[in-house]
């Protein structure tokens, strides 16, 4: 059910990034060759850490995917201690999940694993001081995605798909309001993730349509974003119809 939904796009052709129950190593369905053409980036939508209102969130959702392509929402909901709000994960995960799997999206749980199987998620996003990618699959099992942050350490990327994960993020690549305890990223590590890898890359941190071309020219398979759509000054729809706008004309461009 997930793999089927995951890779079809329904706003894209075809998905041919994040590979489900498959080990990292082989994560793209076609190698590396000389007539290998890098799948368009895509985006990979982050909720606010805090949402009072559920039903209007839910609301602004669905008009924001209605806009363009999204592959991916992550539920990421903190108390403030920064530890993941259980029960906030549980109230927006009840109201999003079927709606953004019915557009295609595959839905993440920060965190917990065990919630990502409870909510009926596609999978779950394991940061370096959370549980381990091993001790996320072993929960979650072959099917649903377990992708893992790296940060800014290619060491730690490669740890993590030894350990089974199906993607790493790396990041901050800008300065977040978002997130605590960020390191510096250089564009220059998703080129040489890209050249020398076949397992797919998110860029994240600080990510607005500003300053993505350089993250997507750099070789981001996907681009998480968060306050660059939900605090875009003209709204999130168009926040993400403009994100699908530069992600078409460069590769229109054979970026």
């Amino acid at each position: 059910r997930q793999a089927a939904r995951w890779r079809s796009g329904q706003h894209a052709a075809g998905f041919e990034g994040f590979r489900l129950g498959t080990p990292c190593a082989i994560a793209r369905r076609m190698s590396k060759t000389e007539d290998y053409v890098r799948p368009r980036t895509r985006l990979y939508l982050i909720t606010p850490p805090r949402i009072e209102d559920v039903e209007g969130f839910a609301a602004l959702l669905e008009t924001a995917l209605s806009a363009g392509d999204v592959a991916c929402l992550q539920l990421r909901l903190k108390t403030d201690t920064g530890e993941i709000d259980t029960e906030a994960t549980r109230a927006v995960g009840a109201a999003v999940t079927e709606m953004a799997q019915a557009y295609g999206v595959a839905v993440l749980i920060n965190d917990s694993p065990d919630l990502a199987v409870e909510l009926g998620a596609d999978g779950v996003h394991v940061g370096l001081e959370d549980m381990s990618v091993k001790q996320a699959r072993e929960i979650v099992g072959p099917d649903m995605i377990v992708g893992a942050t790296a940060k800014n350490s290619r060491h730690t990327a490669m740890q993590a798909c030894e350990a089974g994960a199906d993607y790493v993020a790396f990041g901050a690549f800008y300065p977040t309001g978002t997130k605590e305890d960020t390191v510096e990223a250089s564009p220059e590590l998703l080129e040489i993730w890209q050249e020398s890898m076949e397992v797919p890359c998110v860029a994240i941190g600080g990510i607005t349509v500003e300053n993505a071309e350089s993250l997507i020219l750099a070789g981001a398979d996907f681009l998480a974003v968060s306050s660059g759509v939900w605090n875009h000054p003209k709204g999130a729809p168009l926040a993400i119809a403009e994100f699908n706008a530069l992600l078409d004309r460069l590769e229109q461009a054979g970026a």
